[in-house]
């Protein structure tokens, strides 16, 4: 298993994540490659949630020549994956590869650029949109954004994801590239969440975005300004 927890956090390690990662930091990656980079960094991580947190059983197989015994990941068919729109598309795209059969919600959430960061390191956030399917306590929650920065987003994303209902057996949050001050942020906020990134990145800049980062995923993948 390719998972290794780092203080508040769980680091994806896998040698084809961080070789993917790589590829789309470089800023000479367009607009296609870069969109198909977060595709496939979603199906890596996807593989890597059902390897490290996902249980198998054991069942009967008949094989064209004999009976024999194999085994099947358990949960398949509940799994809850949430979009946060609209950089994280091309990540759940991705994600959609490793589990085909989940439901899906989407959150459109957004921080105010313009009025800046607070003193406590935290954007205002508007919640635009929100359609989740009902979550139970047997499922597995994957909310996915590619970047944690301050953390500001995704905890009113999670503040809606878990209003009125049960905590999920496995709940993730789940980033390519995240900055320390986010995590803990999260973390504190909602401490029964798994917070897996391929990588925990250097510190935030004044304007609050990842250093090195990867630049504004939402306007790479969809060649907005």
């Amino acid at each position: 298993m390719t998972i290794e927890k780092r203080g508040d956090a769980h680091l994806i390690t896998h040698a084809m994540a961080k070789d993917t990662l790589s590829k789309i930091r470089d800023e000479e990656t367009e607009q296609v490659g870069f969109r198909k980079g977060l595709v496939k960094l979603g199906r890596i991580c996807g593989y890597e949630i059902i390897d490290g947190a996902m249980d198998t059983e054991y069942v009967s197989i008949d094989t064209p020549l004999t009976e024999t015994t194999g085994e099947r990941v358990k949960g398949l068919d509940d799994v809850v994956i949430i979009n946060v729109l609209r950089a994280a598309t091309p990540f759940v795209e991705g994600l959609l590869k490793a589990f085909p059969r989940a439901k899906q919600g989407v959150i459109s959430a957004g921080r105010d650029e313009e009025a800046g960061m607070n003193d406590d390191g935290e954007f205002p956030i508007t919640i635009d949109y929100v359609k989740l399917p009902e979550i139970t306590e047997e499922d597995t929650v994957i909310v996915a954004d590619p970047m944690l920065a301050t953390g500001s987003t995704m905890c009113a994303v999670l503040d809606e994801v878990l209003n009125e209902q049960p905590n999920p057996e496995n709940f993730f949050v789940l980033s390519a590239v995240s900055a320390p001050d986010g995590l803990l942020h999260v973390h504190d906020q909602f401490p029964e969440a798994d917070l897996l990134t391929v990588s925990i990145d250097d510190h935030l800049n004044d304007d609050g975005f990842i250093v090195p980062g990867l630049g504004d995923a939402g306007d790479r993948a969809f060649r907005t300004t």
